[in-house]
């Protein structure tokens, strides 16, 4: 599939380090349909976020993550890509946290500042402790 890069952090990253962009590149087989391919990675990533190339947003979203000791996994969709991840998440960047959508910066936020963020996390696996 043309375009869609993954760049997960490596563990114990540096917060101040999240805006710089990972060296490692995933790229993913094209032979899977898009819809089946996003439904997949959902549920293999405990923390994921799609986003476009140079997303403000998205960057908030991992600095705010990485902050707590989570470190997602950031797939960068094409256009022509797009589509299935907004069906499924309802906007781009959106974050998906154990498999459930937690939606944009918006309910990252309302997770983060209703206490409930961490301890999603830690549920999922995301943090140790």
């Amino acid at each position: 599939m043309q375009g869609v890069s993954c760049q997960p952090f490596p563990s114990g990253s540096d917060p101040a380090a999240v805006g710089r962009r990972s060296v490692a590149a995933l790229t993913i087989d094209g032979g899977e349909a898009p819809e089946k391919r996003i439904e997949r990675l959902i549920r293999e990533h405990p923390v994921l976020i799609f986003s476009r190339r140079g997303c403000c947003m998205c960057h908030v979203m991992r600095r705010l993550l990485a902050a707590v000791g989570a470190h997602p996994t950031v797939i960068e969709l094409e256009e022509a890509e797009e589509a299935a991840a907004i069906l499924a998440a309802g906007g781009i960047p959106a974050l998906f946290v154990g498999g459930v959508a937690v939606g944009g910066i918006e309910g990252l936020m309302g997770l983060h500042l209703s206490g409930r963020l961490v301890p999603r996390l830690r549920e999922v696996g995301a943090l140790r402790g």
